[in-house]
């Protein structure tokens, strides 16, 4: 990556103060690539997700360039987190995938400690974050990436909408009237009073370039398994809600994803879903 992903950084450094010196004794116990998400179990037994950035792997279409898409594999386990960290700016994608699932993970342990936020956001647990929203309180809704929950509450209620995607063949029916490629965001997010965001914008540090964009006062919700952090950083950068997965039974759920599991085979079994406000 030519930059530091900012809010990846500052994430880091807020797991760095809470976990301290503990930090330097954690290892990766285990590592899972996945059809669509990939994660990690900590030595310290908790888990954390990433969505599988597939399409960034062209090259991984053949032996020899997929192994030079994952050089590590098969060394993955018993690998200390602060590799995993280092990981989260690599150009390699598949690295920061663990790295990220690893913040993750590494999260949830901090949540744990701390019993409770530090006042400055609460935590709902089994709830998601597009069931909060009630669309009829915002003139101009973005949603950026293919999020079909919130595509069909907008469609449903006959929002003005945008859905900037990079491949338009994601959307489907009157998805596609509201289309707008994912290269016009400066022309439509400034006016936006709701801004709906893929996690996977996290992975592929575009999530603060696009925040940068937004009106002052604007709703911005980030959500998916790939936001499943601390969100310190993320509000301090306008985000007013988070929405993401904290994983219950590590083992199960790094089971389900390497058999191509997704959200409709894990949810309520083995992670539930979390919505974490500004206040």
């Amino acid at each position: 990556m030519e930059e530091k992903n900012i809010i990846i950084a500052e994430t880091i450094e807020k797991i760095e103060h809470t976990l301290g010196s503990e930090l330097d004794q954690i290892t990766v116990e285990r590592a899972v690539f996945g059809l669509f998400f990939s994660g990690v179990k900590l030595s310290t037994g908790h888990g954390g997700l990433c969505f599988t950035p597939v399409k960034e792997m062209p090259e991984a279409v053949c032996c020899p360039s997929t192994a030079k898409a994952m050089p590590l594999s098969g060394k993955l386990s018993d690998r200390s987190v602060l590799k995993y960290i280092e990981d989260v700016h690599s150009k390699n994608p598949l690295k920061r995938t663990l790295g990220i699932a690893t913040l993750n993970a590494l999260s949830a342990l901090c949540w744990e400690k701390q019993k409770a936020s530090d006042g400055n956001y609460e935590i709902s647990m089994g709830e998601d974050a597009f069931d909060q929203v009630d669309t009829t309180q915002f003139k101009k809704t973005i949603v950026i990436g293919a999020l079909v929950p919130m595509l069909k509450k907008l469609t449903q209620a006959e929002a003005d909408y945008k859905v900037l995607e990079m491949d338009s063949r994601t959307l489907k029916g009157k998805e596609l009237e509201h289309y707008a490629p994912a290269t016009e965001a400066s022309l439509y997010i400034p006016d936006a009073d709701l801004i709906v965001i893929t996690g996977v914008t996290i992975l592929n540090n575009t999530l603060a370039d696009l925040l940068k964009m937004a009106k002052k006062g604007a709703e911005i919700i980030v959500t998916g398994p790939t936001a499943s952090m601390l969100p310190d950083a993320f509000f301090d950068k306008g985000v007013t809600v988070l929405g993401g997965i904290i994983v219950t039974k590590a083992d199960e759920i790094l089971d389900i994803i390497s058999e191509g599991g997704s959200g409709y085979h894990f949810f309520g079994k083995y992670a539930e879903r979390t919505v974490i406000r500004s206040v």
